[in-house]
């Protein structure tokens, strides 16, 4: 296809899927952009990395706790094993709701805010903790960094 003058109309049709939103001239902006999240610095969007060392940091205290009281009622590597599962949920959802961080993020200096400045709250960060717990909703990024546990919450990690 061209013009009329010799030049292509524009990118082959296959080039607008295989190469992805940008190619097909959809502009998307920047992570956080559509929500009022600064580019960078304190309330941008956070990075994978560092949400990856908070999340390593958290299950790994909650593997220490579990291993403590798997030694205090000598519990089965099976027992020890869901109570580290329970001991992250309840983690992560009173620490998220009560104070908009655990401790791995606070410790790699990111937070949990909700786009419109209000408190995350106790109700929003146990659906936000049951979807992680499930580990595929959390997988499942959109542009803005946020995955399906922070988009049902209504949530998304910024840095402090």
């Amino acid at each position: 296809m061209s013009s009329g003058k010799g030049q292509p109309a524009g990118p082959r049709w296959t080039q607008t899927w295989l190469s992805g939103a940008r190619a097909a001239g959809a502009d998307l902006g920047r992570p956080g952009e559509r929500f009022g999240f600064p580019a960078s610095g304190s309330g941008a969007i956070a990075g994978y990395g560092r949400r990856l060392v908070a999340l390593f940091v958290d299950w790994g205290l909650s593997m220490l706790v579990a291993s403590l009281l798997a030694r205090a009622f000598e519990w089965s590597p099976p027992q020890r094993s869901l109570t580290t599962l329970v001991v992250f949920g309840i983690q992560t959802w009173l620490l998220t709701g009560l104070a908009g961080t655990t401790l791995g993020k606070r410790l790699c200096g990111l937070r949990v805010v909700r786009p419109d400045g209000r408190p995350v709250g106790l109700g929003w960060s146990l659906a936000r903790a049951v979807l992680l717990l499930l580990v595929i909703p959390a997988l499942i990024w959109d542009r803005d960094y946020r995955g399906l546990h922070d988009r049902a919450a209504n949530t998304a990690v910024v840095n402090i």
